[in-house]
């Protein structure tokens, strides 16, 4: 087991096996329906929070884990052998995980720890983690490690859409009246991720074109870049971004396994069920 573990929260969108595999430890969202609480990636997943949320007909809230959370995290790798701690944070422009994890960090100042602001979220922030945690078990220094987090930052691209406005309604973030109008209209929305939120690019008609839409923002936002990395993400529509990942593959003509992933509950409550998306992380 490396001596320099990482840490990181579940809106880094990470498979249970890579948790297990790079031996990261993962510190989870809390989604809350009332006065229930579970724990993502423990307790719920997206096809629990979908089926509960038809169900109840209401969105639950979520909770980011406090610093007592990341204080536990930290004190059972520390147990564990540890003498180093990096920890991979979803971007502190939403969230208050950063700021949760870096005070826990000064509760604990002699155990090396660094929190990493990732600057972004999903699979943006879990590659991240990834690279991070190869290089540790492969024995890399602290700083070195550091630096390949910062670089990979600004090699990413993240794009994705929307099938329903329903989930968007329910949470306020769209007016009901205009949902069911855009609903009628099959008005669909493609996200882009900017400086770490997922912000509304732009709004297309039929499901069909926002497929379409995404496949060409894939060839603008690579330019011509050779793409080194893809990860496709998805909320319970995997069959989608399966045949999303064809037609990336056919436009940008790259030679790249894909990692398939959930969005997971603390980022998928804001968007909704269906959800196709992708991280493109391209060469320097």
């Amino acid at each position: 087991m490396p001596k320099l573990r990482l840490i990181t929260d579940t809106n880094a969108s990470l498979p249970a096996e890579l948790i297990e595999k790079f031996q990261i430890v993962e510190v989870p969202i809390h989604i809350q329906f009332g006065e229930d609480s579970y724990k993502t990636g423990v307790e719920i997943d997206d096809q629990k929070l979908f089926e509960m949320i038809d169900e109840r007909n209401e969105l639950p809230t979520t909770a980011a884990p406090s610093p007592a959370d990341f204080s536990q995290a930290y004190q059972r790798v520390m147990d564990e052998g540890a003498d180093q701690i990096i920890c991979i944070c979803c971007s502190s422009t939403v969230s208050a995980i950063f700021n949760a994890a870096q005070i826990a960090a000064e509760m604990h100042p002699d155990w090396g720890i660094t929190v990493v602001d990732s600057k972004q979220l999903s699979l943006a922030e879990g590659f991240q983690v990834i690279a991070a945690a190869k290089a540790a078990l492969a024995g890399a220094e602290k700083e070195e490690i550091l630096t390949l987090v910062e670089d990979l930052q600004t090699r990413m691209r993240v794009f994705g859409a929307l099938p329903t406005l329903k989930y968007l309604a329910m949470g306020g973030r769209m007016g009901r009246l205009a949902a069911g109008l855009g609903e009628t209209l099959a008005i669909k929305p493609i996200l882009e991720s900017n400086e770490g939120k997922l912000e509304l690019l732009e709004k297309v008609r039929t499901w069909k074109k926002a497929k379409q839409r995404l496949i060409e923002l894939a060839v603008e936002s690579t330019s011509g870049k050779k793409v080194e990395q893809v990860g496709m993400v998805h909320v319970n529509n995997e069959e989608g971004v399966r045949s999303l990942f064809t037609s990336l593959k056919n436009a940008l003509g790259f030679d790249v396994d894909p990692l398939y992933t959930e969005f997971t509950p603390g980022l998928s409550v804001h968007t909704g069920s269906g959800v196709i998306a992708y991280v493109l992380v391209t060469e320097s």
